[in-house]
């Protein structure tokens, strides 16, 4: 399966990281990592039995977590402006026939990529993940 036929996993960071009360906010940055890490597996295993694998994850970082580099199985990609309109602009990029999936509890976001064809799941779809990642 082409990546492009892959379906397309867009991650709200700061969302979903804030969803989780681990003191999060004394490094935001670190936090993005262990998120970033934490969705690896996703792209292998998919979402539960919502969204099947192979897929493609990207996700969407702004302010202090903008220094966040992407590994090979999780696009990172900085914001210039809002994480909002970034992850609007993704999904209306990507060809319309392609599955997209965007993961946040934004309901103005929510709304946004809906309108645009897109599915949303919450955070705790994949954050924290319900398994340790393998070591």
């Amino acid at each position: 399966m082409s990546s492009d036929e892959r379906p397309l996993v867009v991650v709200d960071g700061a969302n979903v990281v804030g969803s989780v009360p681990d003191g999060w906010w004394r490094d935001r940055e670190a936090a993005i990592r262990r998120l970033r890490e934490a969705l690896g597996p996703v792209a292998v295993a998919g979402i539960g039995d919502e969204v099947e694998p192979p897929v493609d994850v990207t996700l969407v970082v702004e302010g202090a977590a903008r220094g966040v580099e992407s590994t090979p199985n999780v696009r990172v990609v900085s914001a210039a402006g809002a994480a909002d309109d970034t992850i609007v602009d993704l999904v209306a990029q990507a060809d319309p026939r392609r599955r997209r999936v965007v993961v946040t509890a934004d309901r103005e976001l929510r709304e946004r990529v809906e309108a645009l064809g897109a599915e949303v799941v919450g955070p705790r779809a994949v954050y924290p993940p319900p398994h340790p990642p393998p070591s």
